[in-house]
Order: C-alpha cells, then sequence, then structure tokens
C-alpha cells in the first residue's frame, strides 16, 4: 500500500539546465505538451460523465426505469462532483498532478464498463455516485498545472485555449457514445467510452509532467521574468497542515468567498440553459425534439467563442486581470437572457442568435472566475482554492434541477427568465468588488 501511494508523491525537482537557449527549447516543447495533453485528457472525462444521457433512452426501454429515477442518478452525480472537487483540490495540493488526473481518468473508465454490465437501480446509484467522484479528480490536477507551466501574464490565453475541451468534450462524446448505442445497444454505450478513458489515462501518464522543475527547468515567474506575487507570497506554506491550510489560506480569503458565490449565480445559470433550453424550444416555440436538440447547439458553439475571447481580452485589454472581463460578460448574460425571452415565436434565426449569445457570454466567467480563484489563492492551495469555488458552482448546478423546475411548474415559462436573469444579476453584484483585484495581498483576509 505504502508503495501505491508514493506514486502520488510531487516529483522532485531534477537539476536545473544551465543553457538558457536549451531552456528556451524545452519550455516550449513541454508547454504545448502539456497542453494538449491536459486538453484531451480532460475532454476524455466528459465521455464518462455525459454517458449516461445518451444511455437513457435504452434504460427505460430495456430495464424500465422511470424518468424519476434516471434523474436520480443525474443528482446523484451533481452532488458527489461537486463535493468531490473540493477534497480531490486538497488531496490534489499535496500530490502529483499527473498521476492523481490520470487515476481519476481510468478510474471513471473501469466503472463505467462495470455500469455497463449491471442492471440493478441500487448498483447503478453506488456506481454513479462513485464516478461523480471521481470526476472530480480532473479539475484540480489542471489548475495546478496550468498555473506551474503558465505565468500569469499570458494564463488568461492559455487557460481559455484549454477550457474549449469542455466544448469539445460534450460534442464528441455525442458522436462517439451515440454511434455505439443506435448500433450495438445502450450497454456499449458505456464500454467503449470506459475503454477509451482506461487508455487515455496511460497516455497522460506518458504525456504530462509536474511542474517545469521536474524536468530541470526553472519556474515559469523565473523563465518569464513574470513574478507571480499573488501566488508565492506564503512563507509557511510547507509547515500548514491541511485544517491550517483550509482555515488560514482558504476560509479567511475574503476573495474566494465572492467568487464562488458569483459562481454559484453563473453555474445555476448555465446549467438552466444547458438543461431546460430544449423542453422550453419544444413546449413554446413548437420545435421537434431533433429541432430543439439541434438549436439548443448554438449555446456551446457561442460558448466556445466565449472562452477563446475572454482569455485573450483579459491578458491583452486588461493586463492579466480577470475582473473587469468577469464583470462586462455577466452583465453579457443579462441582456442576452432578456433578448431571448423576447425573440418572437417562429424565428429561429433569433432564436439561434440569441442562444450563441448567451454561450459566449456565460463561458467568460465560467472559465475565467476559476482562473481568479487560482491567482487570488496562495501557491501551497491553488487545488485546494479552485475546488472550493467550484463546490460552491456545483450547488449552484443542483439548484438548476429540481428547484428550478418547481418555478417551471408552478410560474411557467416566465418564472424560468425571471429567475435566470436574476441569478445573473446577482453574479454581476458578487464580481463587481473584484473589477480590480489582479492578485490576493497578503493580508487579505475575510
Amino acid at each position: 500500500m505504502r508503495r501505491f501511494l508514493e506514486i502520488f508523491k510531487p516529483a522532485p525537482f531534477a537539476p536545473e539546465i544551465g543553457d538558457a537557449t536549451v531552456v528556451a527549447k524545452d519550455y516550449r516543447s513541454w508547454r504545448f505538451r502539456i497542453l494538449y495533453s491536459m486538453f484531451f485528457g480532460y475532454a476524455l472525462f466528459y465521455f464518462t460523465r455525459k454517458s449516461l444521457s445518451l444511455a437513457m433512452p435504452g434504460l427505460t426501454l430495456d430495464l424500465g426505469f422511470s424518468k424519476a429515477e434516471l434523474g436520480f442518478l443525474g443528482s446523484i452525480l451533481a452532488i458527489t462532483y461537486g463535493f468531490s472537487k473540493f477534497f480531490s483540490g486538497i488531496l490534489s495540493d499535496r500530490s502529483s498532478p499527473r498521476y492523481f488526473m490520470a487515476f481519476g481518468l481510468m478510474i471513471t473508465g473501469v466503472i463505467n464498463i462495470i455500469f455497463g454490465m449491471s442492471s440493478s437501480l441500487i448498483v447503478f446509484s453506488l456506481l454513479w455516485g462513485l464516478n461523480g467522484w471521481f470526476q472530480g479528480f480532473g479539475w484540480p490536477a489542471c489548475s495546478r498545472m496550468l498555473v506551474q507551466w503558465y505565468s500569469k501574464s499570458e494564463r488568461g490565453s492559455w487557460w481559455s485555449t484549454w477550457n474549449v475541451c469542455h466544448n469539445v468534450g460534450a460534442f464528441s462524446i455525442a458522436i462517439v457514445a451515440g454511434y455505439c448505442v443506435q448500433n450495438f445497444g445502450w450497454r456499449s454505450g458505456m464500454y467503449i467510452p470506459g475503454l477509451i478513458c482506461i487508455l487515455g489515462g496511460f497516455l497522460l501518464i506518458n504525456r504530462l509532467r509536474d511542474c517545469p522543475q521536474a524536468v530541470g527547468l526553472p519556474a515559469i515567474d523565473k523563465y518569464r521574468n513574470d513574478e507571480d506575487t499573488s501566488s508565492s507570497k506564503s512563507t509557511t506554506s510547507s509547515q500548514q497542515s491541511t485544517w491550517e491550510t483550509l482555515t488560514q489560506s482558504v476560509f479567511n480569503n475574503k476573495y474566494l468567498w465572492l467568487l464562488g458565490i458569483a459562481y454559484f449565480f453563473v453555474y445555476f445559470a448555465r446549467t438552466a440553459m444547458n438543461d431546460w433550453t430544449p423542453l422550453y424550444l419544444i413546449e413554446t416555440r413548437g420545435y421537434s425534439i431533433i429541432g430543439a436538440n439541434t438549436t439548443a447547439t448554438f449555446f456551446e458553439a457561442g460558448g466556445f467563442l466565449g472562452n477563446l475571447c475572454a482569455g485573450w481580452a483579459s491578458d491583452r485589454l486588461f493586463g492579466a486581470k480577470r475582473g473587469p472581463v468577469n464583470v462586462l460578460f455577466s452583465l453579457g448574460v443579462v441582456f442576452s437572457l432578456i433578448l431571448f425571452s423576447m425573440v418572437p415565436v417562429g424565428s429561429s434565426l433569433g432564436e439561434s442568435i440569441c442562444l450563441a449569445m448567451v454561450g459566449f457570454c456565460i463561458f467568460g466567467p465560467q472559465m475565467l472566475i476559476g482562473v481568479a480563484a487560482v491567482e487570488v489563492a496562495e501557491k501551497h492551495a491553488i487545488a485546494t482554492s479552485s475546488g472550493f469555488v467550484c463546490c460552491i458552482s456545483y450547488l449552484g448546478a443542483a439548484c438548476a434541477g429540481y428547484p428550478l423546475g418547481l418555478i417551471i411548474q408552478e410560474l411557467g415559462w416566465s418564472g424560468h427568465f425571471t429567475t435566470m436573469i436574476g441569478a445573473s444579476v446577482l453574479a454581476v453584484l458578487f464580481l463587481l468588488p473584484l473589477w480590480g483585484i489582479k492578485e490576493r495581498p497578503v493580508t487579505a483576509q475575510a
């Protein structure tokens, strides 16, 4: 057991390379390698997270599960996934992100395969809860590597480039699992994504490295002459216990609380758009099932562009300040939701454009709040801080399910839009105090 746990120890630092030419060449090579490996790896997490959605019709036909029972499985994953992001963040700060991420991906693959072999709701619930837990191993590991390999002045652009893996993964699983389910049954839609993720885990072990120092390169801030004071001023990081890290470096950081609460409302609106838009289009605008789902993809398409533009703008236009872009994009969410609710029935072009606008705006803060969280955190608590705000965000995602469903049931779709717009306004209000914050001062406390 001890030898097994040794794998998860952070990699030791290698002797630093002295030749500046070699350092520059190796940095270019490693940074590209780390980016595409994280991109590919995190996109694969969607293969074992969204596989159930495509298997649902088969579960209903073959096993007779009701929509409530299937919805229960989705709720279990959301809850365990949200809490896992927090607790796995604590573990990730004390582990090798390379092995931590790969291990989580492989275990989710195994769980999907076992799920495909099962037929009991109780077993499904247990497995899908475990899947949600190990899904949480991906984000904290990526957060750490994005901080270790890319400096503050450029991080927004690099992070946004990586972040579109969300959209790529969600799109790709629909093709892969959809083909499997259609041609070979719902169980194959669990087997094939699971096998792909197990193989992907081994690829991550081969491709990823914990930090530049592990391969003999200088720290990123030293290499770029871009001292990241927001994450380097801690003097007691290596001496802090887990509880001290939580109380002193996370719970006592007022910026993380503001970001976390704003994230709650951003994820509420994002999840509401993802989950309820097709039904809204069918019930109020006369769309077919295929037409509604096709039109809803404009939300993801807009999000792809919004991710890239938000990161670029924060680096190039606002000098690596994330606050202004978060506020402006969140205001864009408010106005684009108002426009979407006012589009005349029958205007499919207007609906598609508005959906793309909402996606463009909402995926900006969805990505940049995560960047801001690691930049106002202390260096020894990067993954813990990221996991903390992400845990709060998934509470918002959970509220976009059953609670929002009750609002729609009692108040209709007008209540749906009013609630989403109100949540977006609250996100703006909690992000406003962070407009000028570029890093966390050492003395900042709640």
